[in-house]
């Protein structure tokens, strides 16, 4: 046994690089595992830097100098988020507020439909399962009205943390994109001169993260937006509300979907009913589903994510088991990592190719 995991640590983790490597990620792991909720500043100003980047290369490639590209790009990105929040903001706000007072009552009607059904089938659908069905969904009500309670009184120590985010976050991404060869410099200052598998993983990295962060907010928006018009269009209350929720479901591959089509469906019974208007609704909201998932999605990600459906699944529960949301969100980054470094680690062929040099 002893011979054979010498084996495997000399023919694996023989090469210095690939050491270094190895801790360097161990450490990363603890870090976020340990204080991932104290740098979560930091990690969204590295995705939002991320986003922006590509815009500030944009402008020096037309003739712009590096300091003016990072002012033009920090003060546009500064200047949309205060205009998207003084407008949309107090909007989506009172629609929530609508939404969660309503919500009882959405589940009181569904419970009331369901009932009427039942009694006029009692042929078809036994008398056991109607209980269990009415009472699940008068148990979601009360804890539906229980944690409306719970949370207004929970998220008032959120706030303070909202307004360090909104001081903080600002400043790490300017300093970011102002001083981002520094900052690479330096780091990479640490690591061993020879370092031929780190610089194919960071390349293969880069390029599919950046690529993966800026898809997925043109994904969000539009889909966002082409959700936000289809509602109005049939004049569905909380459009706003629920289009967010559309926009913003897309972070979360494939589950996102499937839970966010709850409350709109909810929504869509609660206003019309068993009426036309309700599955006009219904399959307008899949049409814009399956084009995002069909059409705009492979437009934007054919070659910044090659990941099976299954493995980007299996990420999502992972990562998302061990850190939350943020887990969620870098689910894709994170097995795009993990399929990087497996490419890239070092053979049988590399190995003897160091040592021939040696």
């Amino acid at each position: 046994m002893l011979k054979i995991v010498d084996g495997l640590i000399k023919r694996y983790f023989s090469n210095e690089e690939v050491v270094v490597f190895l801790l360097l990620l161990l450490a990363c792991i603890g870090v976020l595992a340990f204080w991932g909720g104290i740098l979560a500043p930091v990690l969204i100003a590295i995705v939002l830097a991320f986003l922006l980047q590509g815009l500030v290369e944009r402008l020096q490639r037309m003739g712009l100098g590096h300091t003016s590209s990072v002012l033009v790009v920090f003060v546009g990105f500064m200047t949309s988020c205060v205009v998207f929040i003084s407008v949309m903001v107090p909007i989506i706000w009172r629609q929530a507020d609508r939404f969660f007072k309503d919500a009882p009552r959405m589940f009181t009607d569904l419970r009331d439909v369901v009932q009427r059904f039942a009694e006029g089938h009692s042929e078809i659908v036994s008398q056991t399962a109607i209980d269990e069905v009415i009472n699940s969904l008068a148990n979601e009500s009360t804890n539906l009205g229980q944690w409306i309670v719970s949370f207004s009184i929970s998220s008032i120590p959120s706030l303070f943390s909202l307004v360090i985010y909104l001081v903080l976050v600002p400043l790490v991404i300017f300093f970011l994109l102002k001083d981002q060869r520094s900052i690479l410099s330096y780091l990479t200052s640490w690591l061993p001169k020879e370092r031929k598998m780190m610089r194919r993983i960071s390349h293969e990295m880069n390029d599919q993260i950046a690529n993966y962060i800026r898809g997925k907010f043109i994904e969000m928006l539009v889909v966002g937006v082409v959700t936000y018009l289809v509602f109005l269009m049939f004049g569905l209350r909380y459009a706003e509300l629920l289009a967010l929720l559309v926009g913003l479901s897309v972070l979360i591959p494939y589950i996102g979907a499937a839970a966010v089509t709850i409350p709109v469906v909810l929504v869509a019974f609660y206003q019309f009913g068993t009426q036309n208007e309700f599955i006009y609704v219904v399959v307008a909201y899949l049409v814009v589903q399956a084009l995002d998932g069909n059409v705009l999605v492979p437009l934007l990600f054919s070659e910044a994510v090659n990941l099976h459906p299954l493995a980007i699944i299996i990420a999502v529960l992972f990562f998302g088991g061990i850190w939350g949301f943020w887990g969620i969100f870098f689910a894709i980054p994170l097995a795009t990592l993990v399929k990087a470094i497996i490419n890239a680690w070092p053979g049988e062929e590399d190995l003897l190719d160091q040592t021939t040099v040696e």
